[in-house]
């Protein structure tokens, strides 16, 4: 059975405030790797917490080698206080993939833990659950007790419903007792490109073009990291080729997908433009 690989918060719950202090206090001189008394006093956050905040930022894809990533460096720039819908999609695309980023994917996102499996595996499959239900689910795929998965699955449904978190994405809402996860406010094409260029590094690397069904169809790729089905999925893409982020050629099947952005963090850039 897989592990779940969801303890690195320890207690606390992600909240974009805090995070937004690691992220200030990381782009200063010593970043990071300042000792824990200067950190607990440039961030104001106490001695267990400091920690577990940066592993958040550091899931989140807004840190790296205890200094801001280029993503970091971006959303400093032009959302320091992590307040844009932009900087809650990109934080969502990065905690999708556990603690793996943009590695090979592997053969079940289990393998990479409660969080990927979450995403890419019960979602596209149950839009609309109870936390009961998400558990049941879960406990039969990793191999902590009950009481244990229970206690750690609350805090992905927590970043997807409060306020304080990815809230504004709606990926997942609630309604009374269930949570659902069809009705997300999609970011603008210009992200939804960054997205789709990074996954092309991972996936494709050089490839000149793509089958479209490849991309549609893509193993832990943009339709889950989306919440979307195969055809909203070309809708995406449509739009995409609309902006010149990408061609498409569908005159006669098999249909591709050209690549027509020079650079992924130019896509991130112009995302927070729009």
């Amino acid at each position: 059975m897989a592990k779940l690989q969801l303890h690195f918060n320890g207690s606390f719950a992600l909240k974009k405030d805090e995070i937004s202090r690691i992220l200030h206090t990381a782009a200063q001189d010593e970043g990071l790797n300042d000792s824990l008394p200067n950190l607990m006093e440039k961030t104001s956050l106490g001695n267990g917490k400091v920690g577990r905040v940066k592993s958040w930022a550091v899931r989140a894809g807004l840190i790296k080698n205890n200094r801001p990533s280029p993503e970091g460096e971006i959303v400093l720039r032009l959302d320091p206080s992590l307040e844009s819908n932009i900087t809650d999609w990109l934080m969502h695309f990065y905690l999708s993939f556990g603690d793996r980023g943009l590695k090979p994917t592997p053969e079940n996102p289990a393998d990479w833990g409660g969080w990927s499996y979450f995403i890419y595996t019960f979602l596209p499959r149950y839009s609309k659950f109870t936390s009961e239900e998400l558990l049941d689910h879960s406990a039969s795929v990793f191999e902590e007790e009950s009481k244990v998965i229970a206690d750690r699955i609350k805090f992905i449904l927590r970043a997807y419903t409060e306020f304080t978190a990815l809230a504004s994405c709606k990926f997942i809402t609630q309604e009374k007792d269930k949570y659902v996860g069809k009705d997300a406010h999609l970011p603008n094409s210009y992200l939804v490109g960054y997205f789709l260029a990074k996954l092309w590094e991972r996936n494709f690397k050089s490839e000149g073009s793509v089958l479209t069904e490849s991309i549609l169809n893509e193993k832990m790729g943009l339709a889950g990291v989306l919440g979307v089905k195969v055809e909203a999925l070309q809708e995406q893409l449509n739009a995409l080729e609309a902006y010149g982020i990408i061609e498409q050629r569908r005159t006669v099947p098999p249909f591709q997908v050209i690549p027509r952005w020079d650079e992924p963090l130019a896509l991130l850039e112009k995302a927070y433009d729009r």
